[in-house]
């Protein structure tokens, strides 16, 4: 009888672990059951051991499949607060201690979660896994709060301890993840020598293929992104060709279940089709900067195709993010070719997706007003895109965000021709010739080009050629198709104007021929009705005549999706300035704003 008696409670035990976890994953979850089984185990006063694992292992399933938020914070204090007075029992004290962190978050209790974690991590370092994974989501933690100094330092002690346990591969992984942060935070001194070491590491670690390519991906993503951050289209070329061959390869690889020898090496980047994902998303990227918009269009299809398939099996907020950043890429190039109703109806996809988060919302809403103003100019609503662009800059800290909104709002103060006082204090702020505040090749070319835009609509030409000039001899050097064209029209209009009819054509036929390779409808109607002028002048009447054909083309399109845009009840969203988006958008009457100066 002793005996059965003593064995009873771990027959006990095992059996209700058993039940718990079949009520668990059964298909759908039964995971009141599972719960009740779990509770079970406490009636028999079972050892501590027990008694934590129970609480986390309650804790868990309470986090992760119910909204009982309450309950399994209770558990899991309970497993952390046990925990810690049992011997080797690392596992469930530290997982304990990151789940109560991520759950403290998700009730905005980061107070609590930061000494939890720091307590966590000091009395981790003989458990290399943890002492690692800890510092990981304590520097993510500091990062949500924008407090990057934090993060930085902590991925620093990571790397360098990770060093000191012999795992090149995670030293790797906290480098990259703080050169990240010091390219968010402009630190390009730090950034350049920091990469260099990263680029060392990456090439001499010998390990498993994938984590390997993973680690190349890393790397590389960061050259492309700095890259496309300093407006250099064209240098990043050889970067991003690396870039996608380096994803190829890890498509091919199979993932192996060989576990790490060193249990410091067991962490991934992110899952494969992530990656995928995120090289279409720096293409996109690429592709819209340098005005190959077919191509951003190809590769934005690709990429949400493949969000949409892995939304399906994972609700992580990356892939949200993703889709974001992808909307608002494809968005501008929309405007760009004419296409102004799908690109309103992706905003309002944007504003849906924003809605179901509100982090999603407090990263994305600059971008969301920024692209809203776009869309105004597009439909010639001059005064509703100022207050997009105004509520934008309100919005934004970030200095390539703020300098590409500031040179729009100028641009819409020029057109608008009656509000001096106030474009001039903007282009102060941004003036090409000196203490530009951004390192970006692209919007110092985009500057060049509003002084340009500017001085022609002052009738002073000699001055807006030598803009323009400037700013085709930036674009050109790297590949900046849409300004090239700009520029190139905006220069055979002047020659125009100036009675100079032949360098005028050598202007306008080639800023034709790239507006329809990019293609800008914008640029094509404004060379096109050029052209015809030309032509007239010059006594071509069947050239003439050709190009007013194409002119009456591109007037009657943009005409067409003038009207389908402004008759959509999401056209209603240039009005919203305040707060998160509206949910409900109320139908109208038709569109409300004249096309006439736009042709």
């Amino acid at each position: 009888m002793m005996a059965a008696g003593t064995e009873a409670p771990d027959s006990w035990y095992l059996a209700l672990l058993g039940f718990a976890e079949h009520f668990r994953t059964s298909s759908p979850p039964k995971i009141r059951l599972c719960v009740h089984c779990l509770q079970a185990v406490f009636q028999f006063k079972p050892p501590q051991r027990v008694e934590a694992r129970t609480h986390l292992q309650l804790g868990s399933v309470l986090y992760h499949h119910t909204k009982n938020s309450e309950l399994a914070r209770t558990h899991l204090e309970k497993a952390w607060f046990i925990s810690q007075q049992v011997a080797q029992f690392e596992d469930v004290k530290f997982e304990a201690a990151s789940l109560l962190s991520e759950l403290y978050c998700q009730q905005n209790l980061v107070d609590s979660a930061k000494p939890l974690l720091r307590k966590a991590i000091q009395i981790s370092q003989q458990t290399p896994y943890w002492h690692c994974r800890l510092l990981f989501q304590l520097a993510q933690l500091h990062t949500l709060e924008k407090d990057l100094v934090s993060a930085c330092d902590l991925l620093g002690v990571g790397a360098e301890y990770a060093r000191v346990v012999g795992s090149e591969y995670t030293r790797a992984l906290f480098l990259l993840s703080k050169g990240m942060l010091l390219l968010m935070e402009r630190k390009l001194q730090e950034v350049h020598p920091l990469l260099t070491l990263c680029g060392q590491i990456v090439e001499t670690w010998q390990g498993n293929p994938i984590q390997k390519e993973s680690l190349r991906v890393f790397f590389l993503v960061l050259q492309v992104t700095h890259y496309l951050d300093a407006g250099q289209v064209k240098s990043v070329k050889p970067c991003l060709k690396q870039l996608q061959q380096c994803i190829q390869t890890i498509s091919t690889l199979h993932d192996d279940e060989i576990l790490p020898s060193n249990s410091a090496d067991l962490f991934h980047w992110l899952p494969k089709e992530h990656m995928c994902v995120l090289v279409y998303l720096v293409t996109v990227m690429h592709s819209m900067q340098a005005g190959y918009l077919e191509k951003a269009q190809k590769y934005t299809d690709k990429a949400l195709m493949q969000l949409e398939k892995l939304k399906m099996l994972d609700c992580s907020p990356i892939l949200s993010s993703f889709q974001v950043i992808l909307l608002e890429h494809i968005i501008m190039c929309r405007l760009v070719t004419g296409h102004k109703a799908t690109a309103l109806q992706e905003i309002s996809q944007v504003c849906q997706l924003c809605q179901q988060s509100p982090r999603l919302f407090s990263n994305h809403a600059a971008q969301l007003h920024t692209l809203l103003g776009l869309y105004c100019i597009s439909v010639n609503c001059m005064d509703n895109a100022e207050a997009q662009f105004t509520t934008a800059l309100r919005l934004t800290s970030h200095q390539e965000l703020w300098t590409f909104i500031v040179t729009n709002l100028a641009s819409v103060y020029i057109r608008e021709g009656n509000r001096h006082q106030e474009l001039y204090s903007l282009l102060e702020r941004i003036n090409p010739d000196q203490n530009f505040p951004v390192s970006s090749h692209c919007l110092r070319a985009a500057a060049f080009y509003i002084r340009g835009l500017l001085s022609f609509f002052q009738g002073r030409y000699n001055e807006a050629k030598r803009f323009l000039r400037e700013t085709l001899k930036m674009s050109n050097a790297e590949d900046l198709n849409r300004l090239t064209a700009c520029s190139l029209v905006l220069l055979g209009h002047i020659f125009y104007v100036l009675g100079n009819h032949r360098e005028s054509n050598n202007m306008v036929v080639p800023a034709m021929q790239l507006a329809s390779k990019i293609p800008d409808m914008s640029v094509q109607l404004w060379s096109s009705a050029l052209l015809k002028d030309l032509n007239k002048a010059c006594g071509n009447s069947m050239d003439a005549h050709e190009a007013a054909q194409m002119h009456q083309n591109f007037s009657q399109q943009l005409l067409q999706d003038h009207i389908a845009a402004c008759s959509l009840p999401e056209h209603n969203l240039i009005s919203w300035t305040e707060g998160p988006p509206p949910v409900q958008i109320q139908a109208q009457n038709g569109p409300t704003t004249s096309l006439a100066s736009l042709l």
